[in-house]
C-alpha cells in the first residue's frame, strides 16, 4: 500500500480500480484525451509505484474514450493543484465541503479544458481567487508532480464509490498573493509548510512536501 491509493479519509487503497465498460454518455476522445496520454507518456516518475499508477492511468484512457469526464465510472481522470507562495514558505488548501478536511485546489476536467494541465490551473484559480498562478515546468511544458488514485462519491452520498485517477502539479502564487475563497470552499487558509492543519491526509501532506522541495 502507498499514499498515491487513498480515501479522502486517509485510508491507504491498494486495490485496483478497473475502467469497467465505456460509458455511452461521457464525451468521447478528442483534443484533452490526447492531451493528456501525451503528458503521461511524457512524463516518467523516478518511484516505482508512482509509475505503475502512471501506466493504469494510460490502460484507463486506452480503453475509455471518455474517460476524463466525471460522467465516466467507475474512474475518471480528475486533475488538481498545490498552490505554494514559496517566498513565505506556505501552501493554500481548501476545506471541501463534502470531504470536511483540507485539500489542494482540484476538480474534474471540462470539455472547454485546453488540456490536463490547463484543467488544474483553471481548477487552482477558480477556488484559490488567485489570478496569476504559474504551474511548475520542465522544459517550457507543465509537468505533473504526482499521481493518486482514491475513493469518493462525487455522484452522491447515497451512490456507490467510485474512484478519482488524480493528476497532480504544483501552482505558484505571486509573493504575498491574497487568497480569495469561492462558494466551492467552506474555508480558505494559507498553512505554514511545517503546521498544515490535523484535518488532511498523508496524500496532501505529501504533495506538499513535494512541492517544497521542488519550488525551493
Amino acid at each position: 500500500m502507498t499514499a498515491t491509493e487513498t480515501d479522502r479519509a486517509g485510508v491507504h487503497r491498494d486495490g485496483v480500480q478497473h475502467a469497467g465498460a465505456p460509458q455511452d454518455d461521457a464525451p468521447r476522445g478528442g483534443a484533452l484525451h490526447a492531451d493528456a496520454v501525451r503528458a503521461l507518456t511524457d512524463w516518467r516518475p523516478a518511484e516505482p509505484e508512482q509509475d505503475r499508477l502512471r501506466l493504469d492511468y494510460l490502460r484507463h484512457l486506452a480503453e475509455q474514450p471518455g474517460g476524463m469526464y466525471r460522467s465516466c465510472l467507475p474512474a475518471h481522470i480528475t486533475a488538481s493543484a498545490a498552490v505554494v507562495d514559496p517566498a513565505a514558505g506556505r501552501v493554500l488548501l481548501t476545506l471541501h465541503p463534502k470531504v470536511g478536511r483540507w485539500l489542494q485546489m482540484g476538480g474534474h476536467c471540462e470539455p472547454g479544458d485546453g488540456g490536463l494541465a490547463a484543467a488544474a490551473l483553471r481548477e487552482a484559480t477558480e477556488e484559490s481567487g488567485i489570478p496569476d498562478l504559474a504551474l511548475l515546468t520542465r522544459d517550457g511544458a507543465p509537468v505533473p508532480v504526482k499521481l493518486d488514485r482514491h475513493q469518493v462519491r462525487c455522484t452522491g452520498k447515497d451512490r456507490p464509490e467510485n474512484t478519482h485517477l488524480d493528476v497532480q502539479y504544483i501552482a505558484v502564487a505571486p509573493p504575498g498573493a491574497q487568497a480569495l475563497i469561492s462558494e466551492e470552499s467552506l474555508d480558505l487558509r494559507w498553512f505554514d509548510y511545517d503546521r498544515l492543519p490535523e484535518l488532511t491526509d498523508n496524500s496532501v501532506r505529501d504533495l506538499v512536501a513535494r512541492a517544497r522541495d521542488l519550488t525551493g
